[in-house]
């Protein structure tokens, strides 16, 4: 593929140096520059791409209109609108930052999307099916909107309905208030409870005779908080319970304005009533085709086996009830109501579930292109192209919520070149993710092995979409944690722009970046990820948590000198203990689902490379003598022991495996054969009397010949 950048100023009103800006770009055929490209040169853009034969192309541009131009010169050439990928110089560059940095900026935002673009993949779409049936809560003008197209069922819930203004001909009406909203897109199920049976015939006798206010005409139905007395003998049907009776609806999308709960974010469930969800309800109707936001292999999943529960990480973590445990040794991911926010993806240690876009590699790849070193001979960091001092003196990564947080740092770039806010912050470089809940550990400790001098996680201002307020402080905790355990100091920070206040976000960002943030000792440019652990037995896809993780981790180790032997913060870290009483069954050799422990002739080996830290061991452990400590502990890795003929297992138990006195095959552990003889050695003493050994000391088919002299 041969590719293309072209550097647009926006009519000069982004203070870029465009010859120095085109100079800093790299990995491409051609870099060209112009001062307004959506005007005046369109004719030499599209010559540009005539001349390089180019078939994709990234320009500098952000504004809606604009794009349409430039894309239809490129369609004029051949190229689609989806060879053609657009970075804002504008609004988070030359708006915000001073010449110097804007320039630099601009020329990492064009390598970054450059880098971004090889790893990036079609995405696979497939088909959600679902039926017609739509409840609505308590909102006649919603049932009525919707009635044409779908069949609409309104639950009262509490209201009068005689008086509604609204047209529900086609509407069926349900008496009963919600008690509870479970499942998912075309399968939820209301529970609904009502003081007043079906049996009712609406004769109007308890309205007339009930408490005033408290007997609704349409549906008939009872509030909760009237009172007992006589009228409510008064039905003909004996259809008033006034003990309540529940039923439960079943339907395939719900309208439940102001409804709360744990289906709260799942698609289908509508907490609000305006037309924009009149669109979505109709557009779900019957099913849809949607994008598959996630890449599941689920034979690394960690979480459990044979009946016992193992890692939970993506079940907590995902707030659209997307991922449900479907057995108690196995979790199941709905696709049709995931979001694509990432939040099970940035929590699973061993890539059995993974977004598609952007995927790990391309965060990675975006990462390191922003971080490198650009131009000849050092270019913008070190100053010396053309004599310039173009740098950017405190590299730090933003992780930056596509989400309200982009449009939010957008919106200052506008208010500064409009003149109504002083908005000026360092020049932090930005890589964009589908929501906050996608970065992780591992994406945190990656930029910083590619010498990023901080971490910023920007996310919603106020509460994150998905996750609500201060969705990222645990892990900002966690990870300075690990960060100042491994020498480097606290380096990673929440930021939640608000709009309205720039100058919050410009004083916290320039705090953190200039006050907080030394120079990191790891040198920019050097790290290129590969995303795993060199382990040829596990089968974990690049750029797991766990592997790439450690693969940063070792990265950042040779530039630094940890305060501890164990870092501290890591969740996908175990390491394992075994106390006294162990016996060597293979329990837990059998159950770990990261075969992170074996058994051998001589005891119990561990393997923290590979530990997930799942806790299933500890779980299943007979015995109760094993137990799993948080933390990565770097004297377990095996360069750290390059003596030991196997350097990556560590004995955690010393024991011996017993031979079968018969055949002299191995069959169970010393101590095993001990505890069971002397529990019940006394009850089977005579059982063999010619046998030269216990009983204890044959294997199971030895013995079974011994005590039937076969």
């Amino acid at each position: 593929m041969n590719e293309g950048a072209f550097v647009c100023s926006c009519a000069g009103t982004c203070d870029i140096d465009l010859e120095e800006a085109r100079e800093g770009i790299e990995d491409v055929e051609v870099a060209a520059s112009s001062q307004l490209l959506c005007q005046d040169k369109l004719e030499a853009f599209e010559q540009v791409i005539e001349e390089y034969e180019l078939d994709e192309m990234i320009v500098t541009c952000p504004e809606a209109k604009a794009q349409e131009k430039i894309e239809a010169a490129a369609e004029r050439q051949g190229l689609r609108p989806d060879d053609v990928e657009f970075v804002d110089q504008r609004e988070g560059a030359g708006w915000v930052h001073d010449r110097e940095a804007a320039t630099a900026k601009t020329a990492r935002l064009v390598n970054a999307a450059n880098a971004g673009r090889e790893t990036e993949r079609r995405p696979r779409s497939s088909i959600h099916r679902a039926g017609y049936d739509v409840v609505v809560v308590g909102d006649p003008n919603a049932a009525a909107a919707i009635a044409d197209a779908a069949d609409v069922t309104l639950l009262a819930d509490g209201e009068e309905l005689a008086t509604a203004d609204a047209d529900l001909e086609n509407v069926d009406v349900e008496r009963g208030r919600v008690v509870d909203v479970d499942g998912k897109y075309g399968e939820f199920e209301l529970t609904v409870e009502a003081l007043v049976t079906d049996d009712c015939v609406s004769c109007m006798k308890c309205v007339h005779e009930g408490p005033d206010g408290m007997v609704t005409r349409y549906p008939v139905d009872i509030d909760p908080e009237a009172p007992v007395g006589e009228w409510v003998t008064v039905c003909p049907t004996d259809a008033i319970e006034m003990e309540g009776v529940e039923r439960t609806i079943e339907c395939d999308q719900v309208i439940h304005p102001g409804g709360e709960g744990p289906v709260g974010g799942q698609r289908g469930y509508h907490t609000k009533f305006d037309p924009a969800t009149v669109n979505e309800v109709e557009r779900l109707l019957g099913g849809f085709e949607g994008i598959d936001f996630l890449d599941l292999e689920m034979e690394v999943c960690a979480a459990g086996t044979a009946g016992e529960m193992g890692c939970n990480e993506c079940v907590e973590a995902c707030p659209h009830d997307a991922v449900e445990r479907a057995a108690i040794d196995e979790v199941e991911f709905h696709l049709d109501s995931c979001q694509n926010c990432g939040a099970c993806t940035s929590a699973c240690p061993t890539g059995a579930t993974r977004l598609q876009e952007p995927n790990n590699e391309r965060l990675a790849r975006e990462v390191e292109a922003l971080l490198a070193p650009t131009g000849d001979d050092g270019g913008f960091v070190s100053g010396l192209l053309g004599g310039s001092s173009a740098n950017i003196e405190t590299p730090m990564i933003a992780f930056v919520c596509s989400e309200r947080a982009q449009n939010a740092l957008r919106e200052y770039g506008r208010l500064a070149a409009a003149g109504r806010a002083d908005v000026e912050y360092p020049p932090i470089l930005p890589v964009s993710v589908n929501c906050a809940d996608t970065v992780g550990e591992a994406h945190v400790l990656h930029a910083l092995a590619a010498g990023a001098d901080g971490v910023a996680i920007v996310g919603c201002g106020g509460s994150c979409l998905h996750s609500g307020p201060d969705p990222k402080a645990e892990l900002v905790e966690r990870v300075n944690r690990a960060t100042a355990d491994l020498g480097l100091g606290e380096r990673v920070s929440f930021f939640a722009p608000d709009p309205d206040e720039p100058e919050a976000f410009v004083e916290e960002v320039s705090q953190f970046a200039v006050a907080e943030l030394e120079a990191s000792p790891i040198p920019a440019g050097e790290h290129e990820a590969d995303g795993g652990i060199d382990d040829p037995e596990r089968e974990n896809p690049p750029f797991d948590n766990h592997g790439w993780t450690l693969e940063s981790v070792r990265a950042i180790l040779e530039h630094v000198e940890p305060e501890r032997e164990v870092i501290r913060g890591l969740k996908d870290f175990g390491i394992v203990e075994v106390a006294e009483g162990c016996t060597l069954t293979p329990t837990c050799t059998s159950y770990c689902p990261t075969d992170a422990l074996r058994r051998t002739e001589n005891g119990l080996d561990f393997n923290h490379e590979r530990c997930v830290n799942c806790g299933l061991c500890e779980e299943v452990c007979v015995e109760n003598v094993m137990s799993v400590e948080d933390g990565l502990d770097l004297s377990l890795l095996p360069e750290n022991k390059p003596e030991e003929p196997d350097p990556a297992w560590e004995r955690v138990y010393e024991g011996s495996m017993l031979s079968c006195a018969g055949c002299g095959k191995q069959f169970t552990s010393e101590a095993t054969a001990d505890a069971i003889e002397d529990r019940i050695g006394d009850v089977v003493a005579d059982l063999a009397p010619d046998s030269e050994e216990s009983i204890f000391q044959y294997c199971p088919e030895c013995r079974a010949r011994l005590l039937h002299d076969v």
